[in-house]
C-alpha cells in the first residue's frame, strides 16, 4: 500500500480547516510532520490535492472526489481499532433524528440499546430532516433517522417504518366533530405548521398540492409541542405526525380532523454515507429500530 493512514488523516484534517497549521494541532502533530504527510501523499502519485489561496488550503476537484472515500476508509480503521481495543463489535453511536423521530421514538431505541449493550454510549442529535441528512453526508453521524425522502448523492436511504400525517384542532373550534374537511374549508383555515427544511413540512406541501399557494399560513414552528400548544389555544389548526399526537387525542385536548381526500401517508427512513462502514453498532442499531415497530415480524 502507496499511503498511510497518517497520511490520510492530515488530508482529511487539512480539507477540514483548510490550514496546515491548525490541521497538525488537531492531530497533536507538528506542522513540519503534517508538511510533510501531506508533500509524501501527493508526491507518491504525483497528483496535486489542494490549490493555495492565500494562506488556505483549499480542496481542489481531485481532492473532493477523494475526500469521502478517505473518510470511509479512517471511519472502518476506527472501528476496528475500538474493536480491537474493547475487544467488542457493539458500541458508541452517534444518532441524529428528526423532532418527531427524536422526541417520540429515539430515546426509547437508545435506551434499549444502551441496557443490551453495557458501557456503550449513544449521542442524540435530534435537528430537522435537511440538518440531519448534512451532517450524515459529512461523517458528523453515524446514521440519520428522517422523516420523508432526501436526495444526496453520498446518502443511502432505507425505508423504515410508515406514518401519516393527521390534521387537528381544538376541541372547542367551530370544526371540531365534523365528518371530513373539505378543499375550500382547507383555504379558509389559518395554519400552525413546521418551518421550511422539517421531513414533516416537506410531506404537508406535497399533500396540499394545488392549493398550497392559496393555503393562509398563519405560524411557522420549529417544535412540534409549540405547535400543538398553539392549536390548543385556538389559533388555528395545525397537521403533524400520528405519533405524536396520541396522547392529546386521548386526553381530549386536539381533535383529529379527516380530510379523505388529501394523502398523508409518508415514510420514516434511515439515512446512511454511502463510503461510511456500517459497525455492528450501526446495524444493531438499524434492527432494534425495525423491531420497535408496532406489528414487525407479524
Amino acid at each position: 500500500m502507496r499511503f498511510t493512514l497518517r497520511q490520510l488523516e492530515v488530508f482529511l484534517a487539512t480539507a477540514f480547516h483548510e490550514n496546515l497549521t491548525r490541521a497538525a494541532d488537531s492531530l497533536a502533530m507538528s506542522q513540519s510532520a503534517a508538511s510533510s504527510a501531506l508533500r509524501d501523499l501527493e508526491s507518491q502519485f504525483d497528483v496535486q490535492l489542494f490549490d493555495r489561496v492565500g494562506k488556505r488550503l483549499q480542496l481542489n476537484e481531485l481532492g473532493q472526489t477523494i475526500r469521502t472515500r478517505a473518510q470511509g476508509l479512517i471511519e472502518q480503521a476506527a472501528s476496528l481499532e475500538t474493536a480491537l481495543a474493547q475487544h467488542e463489535d457493539v458500541g458508541h453511536l452517534k444518532v441524529g433524528a428528526t423532532l418527531s423521530i427524536g422526541n417520540y421514538l429515539a430515546v426509547e431505541i437508545m435506551a434499549r440499546y444502551m441496557v443490551e449493550q453495557p458501557g456503550a454510549r449513544v449521542e442524540l442529535e435530534v435537528a430537522n430532516t435537511a440538518t440531519i441528512a448534512r451532517k450524515v453526508a459529512n461523517f458528523e453521524l453515524d446514521i440519520g433517522l428522517i422523516e420523508g425522502e432526501v436526495y444526496h448523492p453520498e446518502l443511502d436511504m432505507q425505508h423504515w417504518r410508515d406514518d401519516e400525517l393527521v390534521v387537528f384542532c381544538a376541541p372547542d373550534h367551530p370544526w371540531a366533530g365534523k365528518p371530513w374537511l373539505t378543499d375550500a374549508e382547507l383555504l379558509k383555515a389559518d395554519w400552525i405548521v413546521r418551518e421550511p427544511g422539517s421531513g414533516t413540512r416537506q410531506h404537508f406541501e406535497w399533500a396540499m398540492h394545488g392549493l398550497l399557494p392559496e393555503l393562509d399560513i398563519k405560524l411557522e414552528l420549529q417544535h412540534t409541542e409549540a405547535i400543538k400548544r398553539a392549536v390548543e389555544a385556538g389559533l388555528g389548526i395545525g397537521c403533524l405526525s400520528a405519533i405524536t399526537l396520541g396522547d392529546a387525542f386521548r386526553r381530549g385536548s386536539l381533535v383529529p380532523l379527516p380530510v379523505p381526500q388529501r394523502d398523508f401517508r409518508r415514510g420514516f427512513y434511515f439515512v446512511l454515507q454511502k463510503n461510511k462502514f456500517r459497525s455492528a453498532g450501526i446495524q444493531r442499531w438499524i434492527q432494534m429500530c425495525r423491531e420497535a415497530v408496532p406489528g414487525a415480524g407479524e
